[in-house]
Parts: C-alpha cells; sequence; structure tokens
C-alpha cells in the first residue's frame, strides 16, 4: 500500500475530491504529529533516566487516558451546544504546543508527568469537535475515507518526528534540547488551524437537542465492545519497550517508531475507503480480530526480529479500524449530534484505555511481558465478539 502506483492511487493520498476542511485540518495534525513524536519514542528511557520504572509508565499512560477520554465526551457535547467546533481545536493544538519547551526542563519524574497529562487534556478538547468538523464536511459515503484520510496524515507526521528526532540526535543534539525544538512544528499545526480553518456553525434539526442530552440506543449497543477495545489499547510506549528490551539501541527506536508510522500512512486511505465500501462494522470486526491475533504473538515473540516482523501487520491494521470506528459513530449517533456521538465513542473507548496501560504495566512488571500481551490480546477479541452480538449487526453494509 504505496502511494507510487498511478494517479488515481496517488489522488488516494492527497485527498483529491476532499472538502478542502479535511487537507487543512489534516495539515494542522501532521505538524502536531511531528512534533509529538520527535518526542514519544523518548519518552520512556527519558522518564527511565529520572527514576522512573514501568509501573509508572503504565500508571503515567493511563491517567493520560482517562483525562483524554472525559474531555473527548465533554468537549463534544460543548461543542455541539456552543455552536462552533474551531476554539476547541485551536485551543487544544495550542496548548499542547506549550508543553513542548517545559519538558526540556523537566528534572524530576512527576514534572513529566505532569506535562504528559496537560497534553493529553489538550488533546481530549480538540478531538471530537475536530473530528465532527471532518464528518460533518463529507457525505457518508466518503466518511470512512475521509477520517482515515486524516488519521493518515498523522500517521506521517509521526513517521518524519522520530526521523527528525534521529537526525538531530546522530548531530549531538541534547534530548532536552531536542524537546525545545519540537516546539517550532507544533506551533506550525496551530497556524494550519488559526489561518486556514474556518469555523462551521452546528445545524440543529428538529430532534436534535433530545439526541445531544442522551446517548442514541443505536450507538449505547456498541459501546460495551468499544470500551472492551479499549481495554486492549495499552500503550505503544510498551512496544518500544520491549524493542528495548530484546536489544535495540535508544537511537533504533526513532527509527523503528518512523517506519511503524510508514506502514500506519500508507494503510490509511484504503483502508477507510474499504470501510466504506464493506461497511463500518465489518471493517471494525476484522480490524480488532487481528489485533487481538497478532498481541497473543507479540506475548511469544522472543526475538527483537519476531518482534519487529508483527509491528508490519499490527501497523497495517489501523486502516481497518481508525476511519471506521468514527464513521460508524456518526452513522449511529446522527450527524446533527455529531461532536456527542464522537465524544461518546472517543469517551468509551478512552475509559477502557484508561485501565489498559495500567493493567498491562502491572503485569509486565509483577509477571511477564508475555502475560500482558495475552490479555491485551483477549481483551480485543472479547471486543470482537462482542461486536458481532451487538443490535443491529447484520449483513448490511452500516
Amino acid at each position: 500500500m504505496t502511494p507510487g502506483g498511478g494517479p488515481a492511487l496517488r489522488g488516494l493520498y492527497t485527498g483529491r475530491g476532499l472538502p478542502p476542511v479535511v487537507r487543512r485540518l489534516g495539515t494542522a495534525s501532521f505538524f502536531q504529529d511531528v512534533a509529538s513524536e520527535m518526542v514519544y519514542p523518548l519518552l520512556p528511557a527519558f522518564l527511565a533516566s529520572l527514576g522512573g520504572g514501568p509501573a509508572l509508565l503504565g500508571a503515567m499512560e493511563s491517567a493520560a487516558e482517562g483525562i483524554v477520554a472525559w474531555v473527548k465526551g465533554w468537549a463534544g457535547r460543548a461543542s455541539d451546544r456552543s455552536g462552533r467546533r474551531k476554539p476547541f481545536v485551536l485551543f487544544g493544538y495550542g496548548a499542547s504546543a506549550v508543553a513542548r519547551p517545559l519538558l526540556a526542563v523537566a528534572a524530576v519524574p512527576w514534572h513529566v508527568v505532569a506535562l504528559r497529562l496537560w497534553d493529553r487534556f489538550a488533546k481530549g478538547v480538540r478531538t471530537a469537535p475536530r473530528d465532527a468538523l471532518l464528518g460533518e464536511a463529507v457525505p457518508a459515503k466518503d466518511r470512512a475515507y475521509a477520517f482515515a484520510f486524516h488519521r493518515g496524515l498523522d500517521h506521517l507526521g509521526a513517521a518524519c518526528g522520530p526521523l527528525a528526532a534521529a537526525a538531530l540526535l546522530a548531530l549531538g543534539t541534547p534530548v532536552r534540547r531536542l524537546f525545545l525544538l519540537a516546539t517550532l512544528p507544533a506551533l506550525a499545526g496551530v497556524a494550519a488551524v488559526l489561518f486556514g480553518v474556518a469555523d462551521a456553525s452546528v445545524k440543529a434539526s428538529p430532534g436534535a437537542a433530545s439526541r445531544r442530552a442522551a446517548t442514541p440506543r443505536a450507538l449505547r449497543a456498541v459501546l460495551p465492545a468499544a470500551f472492551f477495545f479499549g481495554l486492549a489499547n495499552a500503550s505503544d510506549a510498551f512496544l518500544l519497550l520491549r524493542a528495548a528490551q530484546l536489544g535495540a539501541p535508544t537511537p533504533a527506536l526513532a527509527l523503528i517508531w518512523a517506519a511503524f508510522h510508514v506502514v500506519r500512512w500508507s494503510a490509511s486511505a484504503p483502508g477507510g475507503q474499504l470501510a466504506d465500501r464493506i461497511g463500518a462494522r465489518r471493517s471494525l470486526l476484522l480490524g480488532w480480530t487481528i489485533y487481538g491475533a497478532l498481541y497473543l504473538a507479540f506475548g511469544v515473540a522472543g526475538s527483537l526480529t519476531s518482534l519487529l516482523a508483527l509491528l508490519v501487520p499490527y501497523a497495517a491494521h489501523a486502516g481497518l479500524v481508525e476511519g471506521a470506528e468514527r464513521s460508524l459513530a456518526v452513522k449511529l449517533g446522527g450527524t446533527d449530534a455529531a461532536g456527542a456521538s464522537l465524544g461518546a465513542w472517543h469517551r468509551t473507548t478512552g475509559y477502557g484505555a484508561l485501565g489498559a496501560s495500567l493493567l498491562f504495566g502491572a503485569l509486565w512488571e509483577r509477571v511477564s511481558p508475555a502475560s500482558a500481551f495475552f490479555a491485551a490480546g483477549t481483551c480485543a477479541l472479547i471486543a470482537a465478539g462482542l461486536l458481532i452480538a451487538s443490535r443491529g449487526f447484520s449483513r448490511r453494509a452500516v
């Protein structure tokens, strides 16, 4: 899945035919992820250098997921009520940019934890309103593709960030100065929203107020499945930690992370179009099943080579999931309450992820890394089973 196969395939990756707001929000996310991923692959080792271990890493990531889950739910509903999306998106990108230079002066583990939580708070503020802008800008037949195209630019930024970090480290740049330099692409993301994205009024329709007050029944039926998949989603930082344990040197971690996101970017747009064709539910079922099987395999991977081989399909599976889950939430919740529907989905998966990293870190430290991977894989397969059993699952493409 690469963008070199002719005009039609290149158009798939450039977003030709999608509304300008989709491409501009994608640009903002690209720059934000360059900034984030210059830092993120180095964060576990940086935290450890200040005295934090796997249990603190797990606790930090769990708390971060809890904050982002709650704030996503609030921000989605708040943007519906206010009738505006852009202020939430702009604040979220701006607040994340502020965290970069402060991380450069972190002196003890709790400084890192506090800045990570602030960054996740900012992400929570922007995510559901931004996704609502995307969902409202495209017709239903292209919605999964639009979401996946946007997520693909996220992943492309997440690939460029570690490469920039690796280059700076190779040139002898201290880690703290690298964190400071990560402020520059973060500010570029803020500028892309400030000057490139026009706000859109949320158009109410009869019955919209009542739908915003309560999660629609059709959406509630699939939320237990979403929760269990969230519970399976321990932080990918643990994959980096496992790679380090199996012999990957610190500079190589940035390169591994970059390659991981190149695969995700390559898979995003085709995966989104596939979800539009076969239906979001089927796409999620396939993606969640693959995720579960791969995490079981991670549990028995005993060498760096086998771990890296499994990372390729693991990265690619996201193309089946990331656009489909947002498309399904908007479909089941209704476009006139897109912020609340997306917020409910993000909040539910986030609450699952709140326990995921905490459980994963505890199992890793007290039992074994294999037991942590097995538990996550089992939760993903339970999620797939609950999706099959959820009300409304049928042969029709939904």
